[in-house]
């Protein structure tokens, strides 16, 4: 059996819904559809599709080796086409996964653009603030937001984001602003479960010396944008992200507090398997994404000033009746 054509043959079915559209879209008969289907599921030792008269399913092994069999036939694509002297545009399918609140705010606007730019690139992109294996989930790039690398991954840093202790003004005016970091326990706070510190938040000083706490959380969340939202409604203290909380600082719609101390720096980076030679799809995001960043950062940017608007000049005639 040619397992290749195999793959291509099953993810033809997939896709189309049918062996029989899989056939038309292949060029065959049904039958070679079918005996193809039939001798990888032989081979495997397992059933990948639920069949009945109306409709095909994916069972679950199926659907592993669906996602799995696509990423194969995009790299034999990327191969063929780097290996052609006619065609040395990336492209395939690129798997990103990527931090919700990040995804949404900073790189949403950006996916049209490199749509535009490499047409031939099919994006795919899943966000969650879960830490995911990129490799064990079949992801060829994902963006983190934290402290330091991995020992298994190589990857770009993009970007620095500030850790900001902040409250909103109608907090701070109804139950003030704590002055030291000890202050924190007696304050309403709002915790990330995603931390991976939990409740205790480590401040430094203008020394640098480190200040730790464990805090009184009213209300636990694993969403940076519910826990801005609960800020912003005067419900407690919370630490996040100048790329989530950048604009409302600016605004004043939240306000520092224990502005003597500061938490550590994260890092936004793009990171994927390490690999000896990163494909084209990869590299092209990669220097994309590191273009679009460069610089300071959008959440750290000061917003444009609002023109004044020029008192208008007084005619001759106006003048001379005053």
């Amino acid at each position: 059996m040619d397992r290749l054509r195999a793959f291509e043959v099953f993810a033809a079915v997939v896709g189309q819904g049918s062996f029989t559209r899989a056939a038309d879209k292949l060029d065959t008969s049904p039958a070679n559809v079918t005996r193809y289907v039939n001798e990888l599921e032989t081979s495997l030792g397992a059933r990948l599709l639920n069949r009945t008269s109306r409709r095909l399913s994916l069972t679950e092994t199926g659907k592993m080796l669906h996602d799995r069999a696509l990423a194969i036939l995009d790299d034999v694509a990327e191969a063929e086409a780097l290996a052609s002297s006619s065609a040395l545009q990336p492209r395939g399918r690129l798997r990103i996964n990527a931090p919700l609140s990040f995804g949404v705010a900073h790189l949403a606007p950006l996916w049209p653009r490199f749509m535009a730019r490499y047409p031939d690139i099919a994006l795919d992109v899943e966000l969650t603030d879960r830490v995911v294996d990129i490799v064990e989930e079949g992801y060829d790039l994902a963006i983190r937001i934290a402290r330091g690398g991995s020992a298994s991954l190589v990857g770009r840093k993009l970007a620095v984001s500030h850790n900001i202790v902040c409250a909103s003004p109608d907090y701070v005016a109804a139950h003030g602003a704590p002055r030291t970091p000890a202050e924190l326990p007696g304050h309403a706070c709002i915790g990330y479960t995603y931390s991976a510190t939990a409740d205790s938040w480590e401040l430094h000083d203008a020394a640098d010396k480190p200040h730790t706490v464990t805090v009184r959380c009213a209300m636990h969340t694993n969403n940076a944008d519910t826990a801005r939202a609960a800020a912003l409604a005067g419900r407690g203290i919370i630490w996040q992200p100048t790329f989530l909380i950048g604009a409302d600082l600016q605004a004043g719609r939240l306000v520092r507090v224990l502005p003597d101390y500061h938490m550590a720096d994260i890092d936004v980076m793009a990171v994927y398997p390490s690999r000896r030679h990163v494909s084209g799809k990869v590299r092209v995001m990669v220097d994309f994404l590191a273009e679009a960043f460069r610089g300071t950062p959008p959440w750290d940017r000061e917003p444009p000033a609002t023109p004044s608007r020029a008192p208008r000049a007084r005619s001759a005639g106006a003048r001379k009746r005053r």
